[in-house]
């Protein structure tokens, strides 16, 4: 019985063995394929003899019952992750045109002066008008502060921005976005695999949140929040600090761990450091609920009027150019 008990540990510790090579065989395929330098054609030849080795080697274990194959990938992947270790991020790339320039700014008191505000009048996706511009903004003129969700596939998936508003009427939305690559497209798979940047774009109403209810067919939401002024300032503070050190210390955008919502959570944990964890920051399609939870959205309404409330879709696009589009999106709101 003993031998017997023996036996089926090792079998069972030799099979958790190549599951985990396995998993980590197939993310080293991956990462050839979206890192490896050069064209289509090497990335692939590299993904697909990596495959064949990792393959090989899980035979050879299963086979031989042996574990030496598993040490001989051991070694190999090791050093597949000092290669991995060595790919660093960058601000020098042939950068998209929406994403070419880095927002910095400095704070004189009460007011900031923000450099490289994205100002685009967007026709179409690939026709559009670029204008990137310096801004100057009062501080103690901030009066609110909005979450926008813009889902483009299903209701458990948006992209989350921030837009902070001033008593003149001016409208700026912060949003942490992939920096593209020209000709590159977005891929959440690629996103876990280094192949983009992340940079901090900040545009008006009229240019972040246009763009992807009247260009890019999402459907958008906006929820006032329901924070203090000095809470509003501090957070925009925040944003600024995050683009300052962005533009002198380039990072990678992750899918999961450096995203639009997991990186306002941590830059709101800053200035309260006791805001819960929880699935939405992933789930971001279903943030309203977090942020009622965590009284961030005025409770006079339930959660589901609040839903019903912030769709601003339709309003968008019955938009037209000259119109003050943040107050054209905010017509059913007050």
């Amino acid at each position: 019985m003993a031998n017997l008990l023996r036996a089926t540990g090792r079998a069972l510790a030799l099979l958790l063995g190549v599951l985990v090579a396995f998993l980590s065989g197939a993310w080293g395929a991956l990462a050839l394929w979206y890192q490896l330098p050069g064209g289509i054609a090497l990335r692939t030849l590299g993904a697909v003899l990596w495959a064949v080795l990792v393959l090989a080697l899980f035979a050879l274990a299963i086979r031989r019952r042996a574990w030496w194959p598993l040490g001989g990938y051991a070694l190999l992947y090791a050093l597949l992750l000092a290669w991995w270790s060595g790919i660093t991020p960058s601000n020098d790339q042939a950068w998209a045109d929406d994403v070419a320039h880095q927002l910095t700014g400095e704070v004189h008191g009460n007011v900031v002066v923000l450099h490289n505000v994205r100002d685009f009048q967007w026709r179409s996706d690939g026709d559009y008008d670029a204008h990137w511009e310096t801004q100057r903004y009062d501080l103690d003129h901030l009066v609110s502060a909005d979450a926008v969700l813009s889902h483009w596939d299903s209701k458990a998936i948006a992209h989350a921005m921030i837009s902070f508003g001033f008593d003149d009427g001016r409208h700026l939305v912060f949003s942490v976005e992939i920096r593209k690559r020209r000709g590159q497209q977005f891929s959440s798979i690629g996103g876990f695999f280094k192949d983009f940047e992340v940079i901090l774009i900040a545009a008006p109403e009229s240019d972040l949140i246009r763009v992807r209810t009247n260009v890019r067919g999402e459907d958008d939401y906006l929820y006032p929040l329901a924070i203090a002024r000095t809470t509003m300032r501090a957070l925009f503070l925040s944003y600024l600090d995050k683009a300052n050190r962005l533009a002198t210390t380039p990072a990678f955008y992750n899918t999961v761990t450096s995203n639009c919502a997991s990186m306002v959570y941590r830059m709101a944990r800053q200035l309260d450091p006791g805001l819960p964890l929880d699935p939405r920051l992933l789930l971001t399609g279903y943030l309203p609920g977090y942020l009622y939870r965590i009284g961030a959205l005025d409770h006079r309404l339930t959660l589901q009027q609040w839903n019903a409330r912030a769709r601003i879709t339709a309003r968008a696009r019955a938009s037209v150019p000259g119109e003050d589009f943040s107050a054209a999106i905010r017509a059913a709101l007050h």
